[in-house]
C-alpha cells in the first residue's frame, strides 16, 4: 500500500539544526570529468566505455566499494587510472549549481551547521571546495576512504557532524541528488531532502521527505519564510508530496 505524506501549509516547520549534502549533481556539476575519467579506465582494460546515461545510473557507490566489482582483481590499477586522469582534469569542468552558494551562505548566516558527506575522494573534494571558495561553510568535508566506509553507511555521517558535536537525527537534513543519498538519509535517522530529477531506482524502498529542483528553488522556500526571529519556517510555497510506503518494498 502507498500513502501520501502531506505537507501542512499552515503549520511551521523549524529550521534545521545541520545540514549534509551530497557534492556532485547537488552543490556543483563535475559529471563530464568524472565519466571521462572512468571511461579512460574502462578503454584502457579493453571495455566498453559508459554513456552518459548508462554513467548517471551507475555511479554512486564509492570507488573501493564500486572498482572491485567492475575491474575484478585488477581494481587497484583502474583506480590509479581514474585517479591520474581525474587530478588532471576535475578542476577544468567544476561549476556551481544555480542556486548553491546563495542556500548555502543562507544557513550559514542563520548558524546552521553545514557539512558534505559524498563518495568522491576526500582529497578531490576538498580541493573543489578549496578552489571555490566554499569551504568557510562547511565544519566538515567527508569524502569516500575518509570514514571506516562510505556512503550510505552511517560512519560518513557521524564524521560529518562530529565537529558540532550534533548526533544524528530529525533535526539534521540530508540534500542529495540520488537514491543512494536518500538511503543514506533513511540509515541514520536523518530527513531525506531530494534536490533535482532523481537518479536511480531505489526510491520506492528510500523516499525523499520532499523535493526541490535545485538549490534555488529550496532557497526560494526559506527566503520567502523565514519568520521574525530567523528559526522556523512556514511552508507556503508548493512542495512536491512523494509517495511513502508503509512497509519497505522487498
Amino acid at each position: 500500500m502507498t500513502i501520501h505524506r502531506e505537507i501542512s501549509l499552515s503549520s511551521p516547520i523549524a529550521l534545521p539544526r545541520a545540514v549534509i549534502y551530497d557534492w556532485d549533481n547537488t552543490l556543483v556539476s563535475n559529471w563530464d570529468t568524472v565519466r571521462e575519467a572512468l571511461n579512460h579506465a574502462l578503454v584502457s582494460f579493453g571495455l566498453a566505455p559508459w554513456s552518459a546515461e548508462e554513467a548517471r545510473e551507475r555511479i554512486k557507490a564509492s570507488l573501493r566499494d564500486s572498482f572491485p566489482r567492475i575491474f575484478g582483481e585488477r581494481w587497484t590499477e583502474a583506480r590509479d587510472l581514474f585517479y591520474a586522469y581525474f587530478a588532471a582534469h576535475h578542476l577544468d569542468g567544476l561549476t556551481p549549481l544555480p542556486g548553491a552558494e546563495t542556500l548555502l551562505r543562507h544557513f550559514h548566516e542563520r548558524g546552521v551547521y553545514q557539512a558534505v558527506v559524498s563518495n568522491k575522494n576526500g582529497k578531490f573534494l576538498r580541493a573543489e571546495a578549496d578552489a571555490l571558495g566554499w569551504t568557510r561553510y562547511f565544519g566538515k568535508l567527508v569524502g569516500a576512504q575518509d570514514a571506516e566506509f562510505d556512503k550510505p553507511h552511517i560512519a560518513p555521517v557521524r564524521m560529518a557532524l562530529e565537529p558540532a558535536g550534533i548526533v544524528p537525527g530529525q533535526d539534521v537534513w540530508f540534500l542529495g541528488d540520488a537514491d543512494i543519498d536518500m538511503e543514506c538519509a533513511h540509515g541514520a535517522g536523518l530527513v531525506p531532502v531530494l534536490i533535482g530529477l532523481g537518479e536511480g531506482s531505489g526510491f520506492d524502498r528510500f523516499p525523499p521527505a520532499h523535493r526541490h529542483i535545485d538549490c534555488t528553488a529550496l532557497h526560494r522556500v526559506l527566503y520567502g519564510l523565514v519568520d521574525g526571529n530567523g528559526d522556523t519556517i512556514s511552508l507556503q510555497t508548493a512542495v512536491e508530496t512523494v509517495p511513502t510506503r508503509t512497509t519497505p518494498a522487498p
